[in-house]
């Protein structure tokens, strides 16, 4: 063994350790072993689905020190798979990377792992590590995802820019009468079905819609919709056929359009993640977009990644925003 590989070993397993109350919470087993600069490990972050791992790495760096991570991770954890990520934080550098360079599909370290279930609050999820560079639950939402599941029995919810659907199927999970997702991939919608299912849970295709978001919030206002709760929580940058979207940019239009699909005394759920974006000014583009609407909005909550394995610093602030409002 290396000198060099000891302390970032010993780096991995002090953050997986302070991560103690979760890792005895038997409800939950996805949750962010290492958290970047503030575990001691800038630029690299570690998800754990069970005993398989998904390491991100959000810099280039160099193959010897990509082995060293990877070798590092094994030497702490011993996990059955790992799987690696290369995230760089250019879109240029994305845009000209093949997704095998930027998310391999055969694990780093161990055995191939098609697809796993992972637990968030005793609800199921389907993960697939191998699938790209997101595995099917984005592991920040978890405060999130469990506030909503207690505020939504005998409600209807719009979950926009559904993803795998995970905010529908926890919804559902308590108690929520309906909830409708919709996102531009029928794949990741298949999905949300798949994970709806996992979770004994009836599925009705007409609650999993695929299309442009926008033009889907223009549909459902002209046919005088309205949802107890609307989540809204898309990507920072979009593009589809129709439609560019930028949430730095185009976040008033985006709660312009959803807040006029809010019942009276409903609330909309305003979710950013993306990190150069002020929770100040999150705060006065989400409020921008429901007066648009002409609406009045209360803040009730401000959500955000837990704590404990999202450990923030004043150099690493979390990323994630989440605004609730009720709205008039």
């Amino acid at each position: 063994m290396s000198p060099a590989r000891v302390p970032l070993a010993q780096s991995f397993r002090a953050a997986r350790e302070r991560r103690g109350p979760l890792l005895t919470e038997p409800r939950t087993t996805a949750l962010r072993w290492v958290n970047g600069a503030p575990d001691g490990v800038p630029d690299v972050t570690v998800d754990a689905f069970a005993d398989v791992l998904v390491m991100s790495l959000y810099r280039d760096f160099a193959p010897s020190e990509e082995q060293a991570l990877l070798d590092a991770a094994v030497e702490a954890w011993a996990p059955r798979s790992l799987y690696l990520k290369r995230r760089p934080r250019e879109a240029r550098v994305l845009a000209n990377t093949s997704r095998e360079a930027l998310a391999p599909e055969v694990p780093a370290r161990g055995a191939p792992v098609e697809a796993l279930e992972a637990l968030e609050n005793g609800v199921r999820f389907l993960i697939r590590p191998a699938q790209g560079l997101s595995v099917g639950l984005y592991l920040d939402m978890r405060e999130t995802r469990a506030w909503l599941m207690g505020q939504v029995k005998g409600l209807t919810v719009l979950n926009l820019f559904s993803y795998t659907c995970a905010f529908g199927v926890v919804a559902t999970a308590g108690g929520a009468r309906r909830a409708l997702n919709i996102d531009t991939s029928r794949r990741v919608l298949d999905w949300g079905e798949e994970n709806a299912r996992l979770n004994g849970q009836p599925v009705d295709r007409y609650d999993y819609v695929a299309g442009d978001v926008f033009d889907w919030l223009g549909r459902l206002a002209k046919k005088g919709q309205a949802f107890d709760v609307v989540i809204s929580d898309p990507p920072s940058f979009s593009t589809t056929r129709t439609t560019r979207f930028s949430a730095a940019r185009d976040y008033p239009q985006l709660a312009e359009a959803a807040a006029r699909l809010v019942t009276p005394g409903g609330r909309l759920v305003a979710c950013c993640n993306l990190s150069t974006l002020t929770g100040r000014r999150f705060e006065a583009m989400v409020a921008e977009g429901v007066a648009r609407a002409g609406r009045q909005g209360r803040p009730v909550h401000s959500l955000g990644p837990s704590p404990v394995d999202f450990p923030a610093s004043p150099e690493a602030p979390p990323g994630l925003k989440v605004n609730v409002l009720q709205l008039r």
